[in-house]
């Protein structure tokens, strides 16, 4: 076994990575383990919640799919129309200020007259 073998272990099992952050066991545990049992030991059951190829059933992936199906449902179409039309608004404004300081410029350098510089006003 490498070192290589368990990073590819562990890419496959983020659950591993859960224990680690959660502070339930080291990286050097799951090494140790690794080294010992490899990677088709029961040993792993406990830190992977006993998920395997074949543990995943079309329960969980009808129970996935209902939670896709609320998390849609509760989203408010009404509160997403504004915030698009909103941001096509912004958009817009962007567009405007981009078109218009291009011509205004060139207008206004058309337009400009400089000032005589001693020139005295009469009272």
């Amino acid at each position: 076994m490498s070192k290589e073998s368990f990073k590819s272990f562990v890419k496959l099992h983020p659950e591993l990575a859960n224990s680690v952050m959660n502070h339930k066991t080291t990286w050097q545990d799951f090494y140790e383990l690794f080294e010992l049992y490899g990677e088709k030991s029961n040993v792993w059951d406990n830190y992977l919640g006993n998920k395997s190829l074949a543990g995943v059933s079309s329960k969980s992936k009808t129970s996935s799919m209902s939670e896709l199906i609320n998390m849609v449902k509760s989203v408010d179409l009404d509160s997403v129309q504004k915030t698009v039309g909103s941001l096509q608004k912004t958009i817009g404004l962007l567009q405007d200020i981009g078109i218009g300081s291009g011509t205004s410029s060139a207008l206004k350098s058309d337009q400009y007259e400089p000032r005589p510089m001693y020139k005295y006003f009469d009272d």
